[in-house]
């Protein structure tokens, strides 16, 4: 099966190309640099690097010509965003998505799968003593709590237009997705903890969520471009989880301080408000963000019923998916020097063969 990748130089998308590649699966990469370290990393999987951007339509459909399966994965994530980045998020999210779609309609490719996010069905509801996850009917009509969670909900609408108009298309909706590296909120606030730097104080310890891992999402989609029908919906999620049972997870595993106290919403709101500007000066981006504590307002409790039932997906649990996590952070964070380098996401996170100089492919 020849597979057609975008966003393979990102989080999920380095996972995913080392589940392809490990298939054996012809694959092709769209990357925007091809010099870049990540591109370099993927070449050196075997892949075939195709020079472009979903944002430029132009050339796409021809680079998509004899592809079975295309998994547009490319996105722009982050919480606390400033005005630049919302707007790249609203190219890169909705008009790359459109793009995409109109590339694959003209390509006549057999299967799209997009990956979308649980953030695109909106928060599932505040869960009752006795609720079951919600699956991928619900839909909810909330207000936005973040340029992310809107980019993404129309980037969702986008995909399901093209669907309409006769594409084959299978969305696959990770909940927030977990790894070694994770340039999510998560991941930073786990490398914090794992630093002894945890703050004693958090908000939102209600929250519930269905964290998925990163490899286990890759395995899903792999297993959506291969068995999925078109037309179809699948939610990737794993343990369910409260925020403040995550953080006492990770003070049992690190043996680091985790948060104790939960504050509300109204008073840390304005602090974070005050350390956006800090962390863009250092180089970060601001994981700790009016949108971090907007976004703990949400529930999403959702289900993998559906794609464990019908693609055969498993993930494991929470001790099984934390262990490795934590035991690579580490690593990779002893091989860095200084608080900032360890804090912060580098862009590729394992290059077995970095002392290579096998140069890119391109068709």
């Amino acid at each position: 099966m020849k597979v057609f990748l975008t966003g393979g130089t990102g989080f999920i998308g380095q996972a995913l190309v080392s589940r392809i590649r490990g298939r054996g699966w012809p694959l092709k990469v769209l990357v925007r640099d091809p010099q870049s370290q990540a591109a370099q990393w993927i070449a050196r999987q075997g892949a075939t690097l195709v020079q472009g951007d979903v944002t430029e339509p132009t050339g796409l459909a021809a680079a998509l010509e004899g592809s079975d399966v295309v998994i547009h994965n490319a996105g722009v994530y982050e919480f606390g965003a400033d005005r630049a980045t919302m707007a790249r998020m609203t190219r890169v999210n909705v008009d790359g998505t459109e793009n995409m779609m109109a590339a694959a309609h003209a390509a006549g490719v057999s299967k799209v799968v997009y990956v979308s996010t649980a953030w695109a069905l909106g928060p599932s509801g505040r869960p009752p003593a006795a609720s079951v996850s919600k699956d991928e009917r619900w839909l909810d009509e909330a207000p936005y709590l973040s340029a992310y969670h809107r980019s993404k909900a129309d980037a969702h609408r986008v995909a399901l237009r093209w669907r309409a108009k006769g594409l084959p298309i299978v969305t696959a909706m990770p909940n927030g997705v977990m790894g070694a590296n994770d340039h999510s909120i998560f991941g930073y606030f786990l490398r914090l903890t794992l630093l002894g730097k945890m703050a004693p104080m958090a908000w939102g310890g209600e929250s519930v969520y269905t964290l998925v891992d990163v490899k286990a999402l890759a395995e899903g989609l792999c297993l959506a471009a291969e068995k999925a029908p078109a037309g179809e919906d699948y939610l990737f999620c794993g343990p369910r989880n409260s925020m403040r049972e995550l953080f006492n997870v990770w003070g049992r595993k690190t043996g680091q301080r985790v948060p104790r106290w939960y504050l509300p919403r109204w008073f840390m709101r304005p602090q974070m408000a005050l350390m956006e500007p800090l962390q863009r000066m250092a180089g970060l981006p601001a994981f700790m963000s009016r949108d971090t504590v907007d976004a703990t307002r949400a529930h999403l409790d959702y289900s993998s019923a559906k794609a464990q039932r019908e693609l055969g997906w498993t993930h494991p649990d929470i001790d099984a998916m934390w262990d490795p996590i934590i035991h690579r952070e580490r690593e990779l964070m002893a091989g860095r020097q200084g608080f900032l380098n360890k804090l912060r996401h580098q862009p590729v996170v394992d290059l077995p063969d970095r002392a290579r100089t096998t140069p890119p492919k391109f068709p």
